[in-house]
Protein backbone atom coordinates (compact mmCIF):
# COMPACT_ATOMS: atom_id res chain seq x y z
CA UNK A 1 0.00 0.00 0.00
CA UNK A 2 2.84 2.43 0.77
CA UNK A 3 4.33 1.89 -2.68
CA UNK A 4 0.94 2.35 -4.36
CA UNK A 5 0.32 5.58 -2.49
CA UNK A 6 3.80 6.79 -3.40
CA UNK A 7 3.14 6.36 -7.11
CA UNK A 8 -0.32 7.93 -6.83
CA UNK A 9 1.26 10.97 -5.21
CA UNK A 10 3.95 11.08 -7.93
CA UNK A 11 1.25 11.04 -10.60
CA UNK A 12 -0.69 13.72 -8.72
CA UNK A 13 2.46 15.83 -8.66
CA UNK A 14 2.79 15.47 -12.42
CA UNK A 15 -0.84 16.52 -12.86
CA UNK A 16 -0.32 19.60 -10.72
CA UNK A 17 2.85 20.45 -12.64
CA UNK A 18 0.91 20.33 -15.90
CA UNK A 19 -1.72 22.61 -14.40
CA UNK A 20 0.96 24.98 -13.16
CA UNK A 21 2.51 25.20 -16.64
CA UNK A 22 -0.80 25.80 -18.35
CA UNK A 23 -1.66 28.31 -15.65
CA UNK A 24 1.28 30.43 -16.71
CA UNK A 25 0.12 30.40 -20.32
CA UNK A 26 -3.41 31.42 -19.41
CA UNK A 27 -2.19 34.09 -17.03
CA UNK A 28 -0.47 35.73 -20.02
CA UNK A 29 -3.77 35.64 -21.91
CA UNK A 30 -5.65 36.99 -18.88
CA UNK A 31 -8.09 34.09 -19.07
CA UNK A 32 -9.76 33.42 -15.71
CA UNK A 33 -9.61 29.87 -14.43
CA UNK A 34 -9.97 27.82 -11.27
CA UNK A 35 -8.59 24.47 -10.14
CA UNK A 36 -11.11 22.01 -8.74
CA UNK A 37 -9.92 19.05 -6.66
CA UNK A 38 -12.51 16.37 -7.28
CA UNK A 39 -13.11 12.65 -7.39
CA UNK A 40 -12.54 10.09 -10.11
CA UNK A 41 -16.27 9.33 -10.24
CA UNK A 42 -17.21 12.81 -11.47
CA UNK A 43 -14.60 12.44 -14.20
CA UNK A 44 -15.04 8.77 -15.12
CA UNK A 45 -18.81 9.10 -15.32
CA UNK A 46 -18.46 11.89 -17.90
CA UNK A 47 -20.29 14.44 -15.71
CA UNK A 48 -17.68 17.16 -16.00
CA UNK A 49 -17.55 16.86 -19.79
CA UNK A 50 -21.29 17.55 -19.73
CA UNK A 51 -21.56 20.42 -17.24
CA UNK A 52 -18.29 22.37 -17.51
CA UNK A 53 -18.80 23.67 -21.07
CA UNK A 54 -22.15 25.12 -19.95
CA UNK A 55 -20.55 26.90 -16.99
CA UNK A 56 -17.57 28.11 -18.99
CA UNK A 57 -19.80 29.51 -21.76
CA UNK A 58 -21.90 31.39 -19.20
CA UNK A 59 -19.03 32.84 -17.14
CA UNK A 60 -15.88 32.70 -19.25
CA UNK A 61 -14.14 30.91 -16.36
CA UNK A 62 -12.17 27.80 -17.28
CA UNK A 63 -12.36 24.91 -14.83
CA UNK A 64 -9.34 22.63 -14.51
CA UNK A 65 -10.09 19.42 -12.67
CA UNK A 66 -7.61 17.28 -10.76
CA UNK A 67 -9.50 14.00 -10.33
CA UNK A 68 -8.20 11.76 -7.52
CA UNK A 69 -9.70 9.89 -4.59
CA UNK A 70 -11.54 12.01 -2.03
CA UNK A 71 -8.78 11.58 0.55
CA UNK A 72 -6.11 12.83 -1.84
CA UNK A 73 -8.37 15.62 -3.10
CA UNK A 74 -8.75 16.84 0.48
CA UNK A 75 -4.98 16.68 1.03
CA UNK A 76 -4.48 18.65 -2.16
CA UNK A 77 -6.97 21.27 -0.98
CA UNK A 78 -5.31 21.46 2.45
CA UNK A 79 -2.07 22.38 0.71
CA UNK A 80 -3.78 25.19 -1.16
CA UNK A 81 -3.27 23.51 -4.53
CA UNK A 82 -6.91 24.05 -5.53
CA UNK A 83 -9.58 26.70 -5.30
CA UNK A 84 -12.59 24.41 -4.87
CA UNK A 85 -13.10 20.95 -3.37
CA UNK A 86 -15.85 18.77 -4.92
CA UNK A 87 -16.01 15.32 -3.28
CA UNK A 88 -18.36 12.70 -1.80
CA UNK A 89 -17.74 11.87 1.82
CA UNK A 90 -19.84 14.13 4.05
CA UNK A 91 -18.01 13.40 7.36
CA UNK A 92 -14.66 14.33 5.78
CA UNK A 93 -16.17 17.42 4.16
CA UNK A 94 -17.65 18.61 7.46
CA UNK A 95 -14.34 18.00 9.22
CA UNK A 96 -12.54 19.96 6.48
CA UNK A 97 -14.77 22.98 7.17
CA UNK A 98 -14.65 22.55 10.96
CA UNK A 99 -10.85 22.68 10.84
CA UNK A 100 -10.99 25.99 8.97
CA UNK A 101 -9.73 24.56 5.69
CA UNK A 102 -12.94 25.35 3.84
CA UNK A 103 -15.42 28.21 3.99
CA UNK A 104 -18.77 26.38 3.75
CA UNK A 105 -20.05 23.03 2.53
CA UNK A 106 -22.85 23.04 -0.04
CA UNK A 107 -24.72 19.86 -1.02
CA UNK A 108 -24.88 19.46 -4.79
CA UNK A 109 -26.21 16.07 -5.89
CA UNK A 110 -26.44 12.40 -5.05
CA UNK A 111 -26.34 9.04 -6.70
CA UNK A 112 -25.83 5.71 -4.97
CA UNK A 113 -23.33 2.99 -4.33
CA UNK A 114 -23.92 -0.53 -5.60
CA UNK A 115 -22.30 -3.86 -4.86
CA UNK A 116 -21.35 -5.61 -8.06
CA UNK A 117 -20.01 -9.13 -8.40
CA UNK A 118 -19.82 -12.24 -10.57
CA UNK A 119 -23.04 -13.80 -11.81
CA UNK A 120 -22.05 -17.02 -10.00
CA UNK A 121 -22.49 -15.04 -6.75
CA UNK A 122 -20.61 -17.39 -4.37
CA UNK A 123 -21.71 -15.35 -1.31
CA UNK A 124 -25.40 -15.46 -2.33
CA UNK A 125 -26.07 -11.74 -1.91
CA UNK A 126 -28.11 -11.05 -5.05
CA UNK A 127 -31.28 -9.11 -4.33
CA UNK A 128 -30.30 -7.99 -0.85
CA UNK A 129 -30.95 -4.39 0.19
CA UNK A 130 -28.80 -4.26 3.32
CA UNK A 131 -25.18 -3.69 2.27
CA UNK A 132 -23.85 -4.45 5.78
CA UNK A 133 -25.43 -7.92 5.79
CA UNK A 134 -24.21 -8.49 2.24
CA UNK A 135 -20.65 -7.65 3.28
CA UNK A 136 -20.94 -10.05 6.21
CA UNK A 137 -21.93 -12.81 3.81
CA UNK A 138 -19.01 -12.05 1.50
CA UNK A 139 -16.60 -12.27 4.44
CA UNK A 140 -18.16 -15.50 5.72
CA UNK A 141 -17.82 -17.08 2.27
CA UNK A 142 -14.30 -15.65 1.91
CA UNK A 143 -15.35 -14.67 -1.57
CA UNK A 144 -12.90 -12.52 -3.53
CA UNK A 145 -13.39 -8.80 -2.95
CA UNK A 146 -11.56 -6.03 -4.82
CA UNK A 147 -11.15 -2.87 -2.74
CA UNK A 148 -10.05 0.44 -4.20
CA UNK A 149 -7.77 0.85 -1.18
CA UNK A 150 -7.07 4.46 -2.15
CA UNK A 151 -8.71 6.52 0.61
CA UNK A 152 -11.36 7.69 -1.85
CA UNK A 153 -14.93 8.46 -0.87
CA UNK A 154 -15.93 5.05 -2.18
CA UNK A 155 -13.15 3.38 -0.21
CA UNK A 156 -14.16 5.28 2.95
CA UNK A 157 -17.75 4.13 2.48
CA UNK A 158 -16.63 0.55 1.93
CA UNK A 159 -14.59 0.54 5.13
CA UNK A 160 -17.55 1.96 7.05
CA UNK A 161 -19.67 -0.95 5.81
CA UNK A 162 -17.03 -3.53 6.83
CA UNK A 163 -16.80 -1.95 10.27
CA UNK A 164 -20.57 -1.99 10.65
CA UNK A 165 -20.51 -5.68 9.71
CA UNK A 166 -17.88 -6.36 12.39
CA UNK A 167 -15.28 -7.48 9.84
CA UNK A 168 -11.59 -6.63 10.25
CA UNK A 169 -10.53 -6.59 6.61
CA UNK A 170 -6.99 -5.63 7.62
CA UNK A 171 -6.48 -9.19 8.81
CA UNK A 172 -7.84 -10.55 5.52
CA UNK A 173 -5.75 -8.28 3.30
CA UNK A 174 -3.93 -10.25 0.64
CA UNK A 175 -6.20 -13.30 0.95
CA UNK A 176 -9.82 -12.99 -0.22
CA UNK A 177 -9.67 -9.22 0.37
CA UNK A 178 -7.48 -7.38 -2.16
CA UNK A 179 -6.51 -3.71 -1.75
CA UNK A 180 -5.63 -2.33 -5.17
CA UNK A 181 -4.77 1.33 -4.58
CA UNK A 182 -6.58 2.25 -7.80
CA UNK A 183 -9.44 4.39 -9.05
CA UNK A 184 -12.94 3.09 -9.68
CA UNK A 185 -12.49 2.19 -13.35
CA UNK A 186 -9.31 0.13 -12.85
CA UNK A 187 -10.85 -1.50 -9.75
CA UNK A 188 -13.85 -2.61 -11.80
CA UNK A 189 -11.47 -3.99 -14.42
CA UNK A 190 -9.63 -5.95 -11.74
CA UNK A 191 -12.88 -7.22 -10.22
CA UNK A 192 -13.98 -8.43 -13.64
CA UNK A 193 -10.67 -10.21 -14.17
CA UNK A 194 -10.77 -11.84 -10.71
CA UNK A 195 -14.52 -12.61 -10.63
CA UNK A 196 -14.58 -10.53 -7.47
CA UNK A 197 -17.13 -8.41 -5.66
CA UNK A 198 -16.57 -4.68 -5.28
CA UNK A 199 -18.33 -1.49 -4.21
CA UNK A 200 -18.88 1.04 -6.99
CA UNK A 201 -20.65 4.32 -7.46
CA UNK A 202 -23.47 3.89 -9.94
CA UNK A 203 -22.26 6.64 -12.28
CA UNK A 204 -18.92 4.98 -12.99
CA UNK A 205 -20.62 1.58 -13.30
CA UNK A 206 -22.99 2.87 -15.98
CA UNK A 207 -20.04 4.28 -17.92
CA UNK A 208 -18.01 1.07 -17.48
CA UNK A 209 -17.99 -1.27 -20.48
CA UNK A 210 -15.67 -4.16 -19.52
CA UNK A 211 -18.19 -5.89 -17.26
CA UNK A 212 -17.56 -9.48 -18.37
CA UNK A 213 -19.48 -11.59 -15.81
CA UNK A 214 -20.05 -8.74 -13.37
CA UNK A 215 -23.54 -7.48 -12.56
CA UNK A 216 -25.33 -5.41 -9.93
CA UNK A 217 -26.18 -7.66 -6.99
CA UNK A 218 -27.06 -5.26 -4.14
CA UNK A 219 -28.63 -1.83 -4.57
CA UNK A 220 -31.20 0.56 -3.19
CA UNK A 221 -30.54 0.36 0.54
CA UNK A 222 -30.43 3.51 2.70
CA UNK A 223 -26.78 2.85 3.61
CA UNK A 224 -25.80 3.07 -0.07
CA UNK A 225 -26.69 6.75 -0.68
CA UNK A 226 -23.74 8.64 -2.19
CA UNK A 227 -23.93 12.38 -1.48
CA UNK A 228 -21.63 14.97 -3.11
CA UNK A 229 -20.66 18.34 -1.67
CA UNK A 230 -18.65 21.36 -2.82
CA UNK A 231 -16.50 23.70 -0.72
CA UNK A 232 -14.50 26.86 -1.39
CA UNK A 233 -10.97 26.60 0.01
CA UNK A 234 -10.49 29.08 2.86
CA UNK A 235 -8.54 32.13 1.61
CA UNK A 236 -7.52 32.89 5.21
CA UNK A 237 -5.45 29.70 5.06
CA UNK A 238 -4.37 30.11 1.45
CA UNK A 239 -4.40 33.74 0.19
CA UNK A 240 -3.94 32.67 -3.44
CA UNK A 241 -7.37 31.03 -3.59
CA UNK A 242 -9.48 32.58 -6.32
CA UNK A 243 -12.42 33.44 -4.15
CA UNK A 244 -14.57 35.27 -6.69
CA UNK A 245 -14.23 32.71 -9.46
CA UNK A 246 -14.40 29.72 -7.11
CA UNK A 247 -17.57 30.98 -5.44
CA UNK A 248 -19.05 31.73 -8.85
CA UNK A 249 -18.57 28.07 -9.78
CA UNK A 250 -20.19 26.92 -6.53
CA UNK A 251 -23.08 29.34 -6.95
CA UNK A 252 -23.65 28.02 -10.47
CA UNK A 253 -23.61 24.38 -9.35
CA UNK A 254 -26.39 25.04 -6.83
CA UNK A 255 -28.32 27.43 -9.08
CA UNK A 256 -31.37 26.42 -11.08
CA UNK A 257 -29.31 26.20 -14.26
CA UNK A 258 -26.53 24.19 -12.64
CA UNK A 259 -28.92 21.79 -10.97
CA UNK A 260 -30.96 21.25 -14.13
CA UNK A 261 -27.75 20.69 -16.14
CA UNK A 262 -26.62 18.04 -13.65
CA UNK A 263 -30.03 16.38 -13.67
CA UNK A 264 -30.16 16.33 -17.46
CA UNK A 265 -26.98 14.30 -17.80
CA UNK A 266 -27.73 10.79 -18.96
CA UNK A 267 -25.63 7.92 -20.21
CA UNK A 268 -27.04 4.83 -21.89
CA UNK A 269 -30.49 6.22 -21.19
CA UNK A 270 -29.93 6.46 -17.44
CA UNK A 271 -29.70 9.50 -15.18
CA UNK A 272 -26.37 9.40 -13.33
CA UNK A 273 -26.77 12.13 -10.70
CA UNK A 274 -29.74 13.63 -8.88
CA UNK A 275 -29.42 17.32 -7.93
CA UNK A 276 -30.39 18.14 -4.33
CA UNK A 277 -28.77 21.45 -3.42
CA UNK A 278 -31.98 22.55 -1.67
CA UNK A 279 -32.12 19.55 0.65
CA UNK A 280 -31.02 20.79 4.11
CA UNK A 281 -30.18 17.24 5.21
CA UNK A 282 -27.99 16.42 2.22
Amino acid sequence: MVAKRFWRRRLLGVALSVIACSTGLNAQANQPFIVVASTTSTRDSGLFEHILPVFEKKTGIEVRVVAVGTGEAIELAERGDADVLFVHHKPSEEQFVAEGQGVKRYPVMWNDFIIVGPKSDPAHIKGMKDAVKAFARIAKAKAMFASRGDDSGTNKKELELWEAAGIDVGKASGTWYRELGQGMGPTLNSAAAMNAYTLSDRGTWIAFNNRQTLGILVQGGPNLVNQYGVILINPKKHPDVKVKEGQEFIDWLISQQGQSTIGAYQLKGQQLFHPNANDPNA
